[in-house]
């Protein structure tokens, strides 16, 4: 069953003192886009959730992130006191100097400043990397399962279309004979209004054959016929098939055009107008099969 690159998966890993978010989000894109964003404190392990949600995931542009939330205790942030000291210092000798007021409201100036909060992260140990691995492969199976419940609507989808196509191609007999004798008719009455102009008969047939054949469909329907079929093969034939069913739907748009260049008649032509429609569909669609 084919899989969409349309998906999210969210986890979350409960620590003593914090509770770690990992969320994964994933849309199409023709190659693997991916972007991480992780705390300081996990920094040194994002190589490594690269490289295994390069493995997982495939394509399509990825984007996850982990946020860490306190559960109590003492705060990581804390005040700088002695660089908020030498700050008030500095203004107070710059007032004077400048012969200008203080801040009315010293807090608000200060703690803008640069290094007035000062951040103690502690690295992270074994124990609290692998609860915050195991909510990260938990977020990616989740994602997972949602391309997976997306791929089989996307599967329902086209099926139907290129039932569709294949039930529309079938209807292009009914005008195969009509088409081939009026094309006859309009020529032979073209050039019995061609009056004291006399031609070889043999050689009229010969040429009318020729033409005939040229607008000839039969090989373009077996190839469409075909198309179909291995489209349809492929769509079970597993996950990843998301380009390869991109350019069986550029061979099915080929032939469809064929025959609309062919058809020479309004009944034919309405068909592959109606096929087109819904080879458009899937090609809006099949953007989004991993």
């Amino acid at each position: 069953m084919i899989q969409s690159m349309t998906g999210f998966g969210k986890a979350t890993a409960e620590l003593s003192d914090k509770k770690v978010t990992v969320e994964i989000k994933s849309l199409n894109s023709r190659q693997l886009d991916l972007s991480v964003r992780i705390p300081p404190v996990y920094r040194e392990k994002e190589m490594q959730i690269r490289s295994e949600l390069m493995q997982m995931l495939e394509r399509g542009k990825i984007d996850l992130s982990a946020g860490i939330e306190s559960l109590g205790g003492d705060a990581s942030a804390q005040i700088n006191r002695p660089a908020l000291a030498s700050y008030v210092e500095q203004i107070r000798e710059a007032a004077r100097h400048l012969q200008v007021a203080e801040p009315a409201d010293w807090f608000a100036s200060l703690l803008r400043l640069p290094d007035a909060v000062k951040n103690d992260i502690a690295p992270a140990d074994e124990s609290e990397w692998e609860a915050v691995h195991g909510a990260l492969l938990e977020a990616v199976r989740l994602l997972t399962d949602f391309r997976t419940q997306e791929g089989a609507m996307l599967q329902k989808f086209f099926e139907e279309k290129i039932a569709n196509i294949a039930m529309l191609l079938a209807q292009i007999d009914t005008f195969e004979e009509e088409r081939i004798e009026k094309i006859k008719s309009r020529i032979t009455d073209s050039l019995s209004h061609l009056a004291g102009i006399d031609y070889d008969r043999n050689r009229f047939e010969q040429e009318m054959i020729y033409y005939i054949e040229k607008l000839d469909v039969n090989e373009e329907k077996k190839r469409l016929d075909n198309h179909l079929k291995y489209f349809t093969d492929t769509l079970h034939t597993g996950r990843g098939q998301g380009k390869k069913l991109g350019f069986i739907v550029q061979e099915i748009g080929r032939e469809i055009n064929t025959l609309g260049s062919k058809s020479n008649h309004a009944g034919m032509q309405k068909i592959v107008v109606q096929m087109k429609d819904e080879l458009e569909q899937i090609r809006e669609q099949v953007l989004n099969v991993l």
